[in-house]
């Protein structure tokens, strides 16, 4: 009876799996398809390369180099902003508080995690662009550090809750070793737990830059979307905010239309190529 059990939840997690992955490839596919029509007008590497993006001129004005940078530019400053203070939070959490708090904290934690980005774009609206504009007297707060900040706020949660859990599990696996040698938490914790979570904190980079690079809502209310190559204290656009703002406005079949695809496309070839590189760290660790 145990066996039969055991093989029907088996089965059904690969029905499961396999339903997951048709629909990603299908997703993939049909983005590609409404892609190819543009890339047969304008070529791949002159997409990605060129620096104008005008909808309203000629195919050769429609480019996204500055907007790739955009995306690029404050998901790493998101992420940057988001990891120290999220393997600290985890080494905390996992070394240094009582299961009492703990749990009210990883409760906060989800909360947080389950917030709508419209909530975080209005909070970092009227709090961090208010800010930057009264603080530093910018004529606009709109800007990639704004961007970096919100999404590194959005990102903390994913980073905590990874981390955490590796990093209980190996404090109580190492804990009564470190006391009964006298070894220090503080050292316990550069010398093991620290080390033996890399593989977690590096599971979590990857599930927040997909996060970051595919966050929307929030980050077009804060960085002013402008599509001109971004600097720190200046507006800038990301890929999700140029789709999200002109897919309504775009004719259907227009080149316009297809070149949002492209950018979307696009986008998903630079997540896939940052976890190929992440791959091959993870793979290095293992060895």
């Amino acid at each position: 009876m145990e066996n039969l059990k055991e093989n029907i939840f088996k089965w059904i997690i690969k029905i499961l799996t396999f339903i997951s992955l048709i629909l990603l490839a299908f997703i993939v596919i049909f983005i590609f398809k409404e892609s190819i029509v543009f890339f047969k007008e304008v070529p791949l590497f002159k997409f990605i390369s060129g620096k104008t993006w005008n909808p309203l001129g000629s195919p050769d004005k429609l480019s996204i180099l500055p907007i790739i940078l955009g995306t690029v530019y404050v998901s790493l400053i998101g992420i940057l902003i988001a990891l120290p203070i999220g393997v600290g939070s985890a080494v905390v959490l996992s070394s240094y508080t009582d299961k009492k708090t703990k749990r009210v904290i990883r409760s906060v934690i989800d909360i947080l995690a389950g917030i709508p980005s419209v909530v975080y774009g209005f909070v970092g609206l009227l709090v961090l662009v208010k800010f930057f504009e009264i603080r530093f007297n910018f004529a606009s707060g709109e800007s990639v550090l704004a961007g970096g900040i919100l999404l590194s706020i959005m990102m903390l949660p994913f980073i905590i809750s990874t981390c955490d859990e590796t990093m209980e599990k190996v404090y109580r696996d190492y804990n009564g070793y470190s006391n009964a040698l006298g070894v220090s938490k503080s050292y316990m914790i550069r010398k093991i737990i620290l080390p033996e979570s890399r593989k977690s904190i590096l599971a979590a980079i990857v599930l927040a830059l997909g996060r970051g690079m595919g966050e929307t809502m929030a980050v077009m209310m804060v960085i002013g979307n402008a599509p001109i190559m971004p600097k720190l204290l200046k507006k800038c656009q990301t890929i999700p905010s140029l789709i999200a703002l002109e897919m309504g406005m775009a004719e259907v079949g227009s080149l316009h239309y297809h070149a949002l695809f492209a950018s979307g496309f696009v986008l998903i070839i630079i997540l896939f190529i940052i976890n190929i590189i992440l791959y091959f760290i993870k793979k290095n660790i293992d060895i």
